[in-house]
């Protein structure tokens, strides 16, 4: 893991939506400018990103982090009625908090479903992209989807929840067993919300399952349109061991994107970033460097 300096200090905020939702982030000052605009994946929260975030800020690359609706401490939408041109509203209005008056648009670091956000908002944009580069994560416009319903057959599996923090911890263990480190409790609270009943239960908003995942298939025809269209510079970071994002995926994506830039890191299953963070930042801050 990257070591967390304790020089990079984050601000939580409060960021209203279009539609009036509540979402929650927080800023990581640094000293240089475009921002790293984090947007997690299915199901994650900003936690995913704390590691990068705080040791780039370190490194002077100011980052705002945020928790998509529907997760982690954001509000819920109203009778679970999610549709993925709010998420990308959500995304275009972080983008636009973090851009300083007269400075340049942030750049958006996007993993699975963020990056597909991050496709969409800058693909579709009316004037110019919201972003000034895409940093996509294990994401390309076609997915394995023997992948992705791995990765929905675990957010199924627990209806009922949990009795205890050491249960999640097992599901979870079961779940990424090329992780080393099993989650302590202190990880796992910003994950899971206790109910009435004491049983605790993930962060994100099962309503997602039946709207956002029932839609995503019918959403590939306009991700490819939108891919096509990126003029900004764009870096695809994918897991060698991926089961969402391969080689075929990856070579149509680069044709899509000619002018994109791809690399495969080694030791990476889907969850680049949680399996590895050294590499992962270093690539990261490394292609901060050429913009």
């Amino acid at each position: 893991m990257v070591a967390e300096p304790t020089t990079a200090i984050s601000t939580p905020f409060r960021l209203t939506g279009l539609d009036g939702l509540l979402l929650a982030g927080e800023r990581w000052e640094g000293e240089n400018q475009p921002a790293l605009l984090f947007a997690h994946g299915f199901g994650q929260t900003r936690n995913a990103w704390t590691g990068s975030a705080r040791a780039l800020a370190a490194q002077g690359f100011p980052a705002v982090t945020f928790d998509a609706r529907g997760h982690g401490e954001s509000e819920r939408v109203p009778r679970g009625e999610y549709h993925m041109e709010q998420f990308v509203a959500d995304l275009t209005g972080m983008a636009e908090a973090a851009t300083p008056p007269g400075g340049p648009r942030p750049v958006v670091v996007g993993a699975s479903m963020g990056g597909l956000l991050a496709l969409v908002a800058a693909g579709e944009a009316e004037g110019a992209c919201p972003f000034s580069a895409l940093i996509l994560v294990d994401i390309t416009p076609r997915w394995e989807t023997q992948g992705v319903e791995r990765i929905l057959g675990f957010m199924r599996a627990h209806p009922n929840g949990f009795a205890s923090y050491d249960e999640a911890a097992s599901a979870i263990e079961a779940y990424l067993p090329q992780r080393r480190e099993r989650k302590t409790e202190s990880q796992l609270k910003p994950l899971l919300r206790q109910g009435d009943d004491g049983r605790l239960r993930w962060h994100w908003d099962p309503a997602l399952l039946d709207g956002l995942v029932e839609e995503s298939e019918r959403y590939q025809p306009r991700l490819f349109a939108a891919a096509a269209k990126v003029q900004v510079p764009v870096l695809l970071l994918s897991g060698a061991r991926s089961d969402v994002v391969s080689s075929h995926t990856v070579d149509e994506f680069l044709r899509l994107v000619p002018h994109a830039r791809h690399v495969s890191l080694a030791d990476a299953t889907h969850m680049v970033a949680g399996d590895a963070n050294d590499a992962f930042t270093r690539e990261i801050a490394a292609f901060m460097q050429t913009l």
